[in-house]
């Protein structure tokens, strides 16, 4: 090739990069998940491929989930993480159950956990009230649905005696009749798989809140949100109002605001990949969800999206 063919070639294949490449520049990020076992990393891996096609390079992390995640956004580790709403709210306040405090803001909230009152459907209970003194689970040992479910009947002014174990333990317990049920979270709608296999051996019922009950919690726990759940969440079960928190992923408030824009616009307006994922997300206009949900501000990047499509923001969620 002589010198002048070569130079057109080069001007040739040097203009269809330019005109292939995206209008912005690659931005290269991390975020920290949890268990590479989990189906949340699963999910953040589909966001990574959403993310492509808005000129972010993605990494995925490994992690020890919520708090992991807060102590990495901290030191600069990750730049976004996954991080459950309450808690997210609580680090935010400094409250004794965090470690150390920490301001975030929410990019988007992907799913909504309700936290369901699971009982033996022959333990002559019929409301949570009738759970005082009864031996009773509020979550696996050392998890957030166990140290909120604690603050949340504090709220009710129900006092269960409170049994601790794992998932396992506490559901062969109940099979036995030896605990009278426990609380666990959902994924959306539905119950989760724990929950289906005790179904499966002994009949259960879910307890639903008392508009009392949804008052002292809102007025006493402000880490939670209250969340009204359809019939069918299990076999036989009525609609229900219980307390949930959310799935949430948050960066420090320094996060580049046109960043977060493209992310938010690709996040929200992705209908297949991340459905595709974690199917969940396919309940729920993840959008409005993010506005129902969040207990921290939400980032400018997000609310301008959020705005420019007709959401409303309330103020309690500007930074």
């Amino acid at each position: 090739m002589n010198t002048v063919a070569g130079l057109k070639h080069g001007l040739i294949l040097g203009l269809g990069l330019a005109l292939a490449a995206p209008a912005f520049a690659q931005d290269r990020l991390a975020v920290g998940t949890t268990s590479s076992s989990s189906s949340q990393y699963g999910y953040y891996v589909a966001v990574a491929q959403v993310l492509k096609s808005v000129g972010v390079d993605l990494q995925v992390v490994e992690t020890g989930a919520s708090l992991d995640n807060l102590r990495r956004l901290d030191r600069g580790q990750v730049d976004m993480g996954l991080v459950t709403t309450n808690i997210a709210k609580l680090a935010a306040e400094g409250h004794e159950s965090i470690p150390q405090q920490s301001d975030t803001q929410t990019l988007w909230i992907y799913a909504q956990l309700p936290q369901n009152v699971i009982v033996r459907a022959d333990a002559e209970i019929d409301s949570i009230a009738d759970l005082e003194g009864v031996q009773y689970n509020p979550g696996i040992r050392g998890s957030a649905t166990e140290s909120t479910a604690e603050r949340v009947f504090a709220a009710m002014g129900v006092q269960p005696d409170f049994v601790r174990g794992s998932t396992g333990d506490t559901v062969d317990a109940i099979k036995d009749n030896r605990v009278a049920g426990y609380v666990k979270s959902g994924v959306g709608y539905k119950v989760d798989g724990s929950t289906l296999d005790l179904a499966s051996f002994v009949p259960v019922k879910i307890l639903g809140l008392t508009d009392e009950q949804k008052q002292s919690i809102s007025e006493q726990v402000s880490d939670v949100t209250l969340m009204d759940v359809p019939a069918g969440a299990i076999e036989g079960a009525e609609p229900y109002t219980t307390w949930s928190m959310g799935f949430a992923t948050v960066v420090k408030p320094d996060f580049d605001e046109e960043t977060a824009y493209r992310i938010a616009k690709a996040i929200f307006e992705d209908q297949e990949i991340q459905r595709g994922a974690f199917a969940v997300t396919g309940e729920f206009d993840l959008a409005q969800l993010t506005i129902d949900v969040a207990t921290t501000p939400l980032h400018p990047g997000t609310i301008r999206y959020l705005e420019e499509k007709g959401y409303k923001v309330l103020d309690d969620l500007r930074p």
